[in-house]
């Protein structure tokens, strides 16, 4: 498998947890703390998915969709979101919502299915 998958999260604990996880299931993962290295890393490192926070410090999570649109994103948000807004979303190419806390199977069925 060894795809590259992005984890950007401003929680370093949860940015492990989801690596631990992932690298289990052989996926190689990358990190990115902020919205703007979560930009950076995804046009230099070609991930083939992202999994990302809603809310992260930086540049809008949503300006950074509207700028990697190639790449399926797995929102994780502790906010939740509503259907009309998952659907306004998911029309600008965010691939899945996950709220926080979140079912660890859960997430990796997302990933699973997401990956091209």
């Amino acid at each position: 498998m060894n795809e590259t998958i992005l984890i950007a999260d401003d929680i370093a604990d949860i940015r492990t947890t989801v690596r631990a996880v992932l690298e289990k299931e052989g996926y190689r993962v990358i990190e990115a703390a902020t919205a703007d290295e979560a930009l950076k890393k995804a046009r230099t490192a070609n991930p083939k998915l992202i999994v990302m926070d809603i809310m992260m410090p930086g540049t809008p999570v949503g300006e950074i969709v509207k700028q990697i649109k190639n790449i399926p994103i797995i929102y994780l948000s502790a906010v939740r979101v509503s259907d009309t807004e998952k659907k306004e979303l998911k029309q600008n190419g965010i691939a899945d919502f996950i709220e926080k806390p979140f079912d660890i199977r859960e997430l990796v069925q997302s990933v699973k299915k997401h990956l091209p």
